[in-house]
């Protein structure tokens, strides 16, 4: 990554009154996404843990962590929600459409779970231990919403 390439998150319309950098490890992680549609993780080099989103120090051993590794993209769901409460998105500041699924989801080779959205449209199919998959944006921009969701998929 060249010292000029940034990676720029929008928020629509809303504005932030601060910027926030991800760092080498979520710059590599965004750009993955954006460019290869993969996940890459990051392995400790003492424990072994598996960590998504990737991080520079293992919360285990508290030592550096530089070796990626790719996981997923399928995984499994360890816990979610189905929201039905109409709030505003701090992100856009239109309020945000209900019900819609938010889970954390264990990628197939990582030991950290992944927040992100879960596709709803049949209610039935979403429990805990469920398989899902990323379904990605058509047009990806180097954010974490380049997944627009996750379906089932047994």
């Amino acid at each position: 990554m060249s010292d000029t390439e940034h990676v720029i998150i929008e928020s629509g319309a809303a504005r932030q009154p601060f910027n926030y950098a991800v760092g080498l490890h979520g710059s590599r992680f965004l750009q993955e996404l954006r460019d290869h549609r993969r996940f890459m993780a990051v392995k400790c080099p003492r424990c072994a843990k598996v960590y998504i989103p990737p991080r520079r120090v293992c919360g285990a051993c508290f030592v550096e962590m530089d070796e990626f590794v790719e996981v997923g993209p399928q995984g499994t769901i360890g816990t979610f929600t189905i929201l039905r409460y109409a709030f505003i998105d701090p992100e856009t500041g239109v309020q945000k459409p209900v019900p819609y699924g938010y889970g954390f989801i264990r990628l197939d080779g990582a030991d950290t779970l992944f927040q992100h959205y879960i596709d709803i449209q049949d209610e039935s199919r979403v429990k805990i231990g469920a398989r899902v998959e990323p379904v990605f944006a058509d047009e990806r921009k180097g954010t974490v919403k380049d997944i627009r969701c996750f379906r089932i998929i047994d």
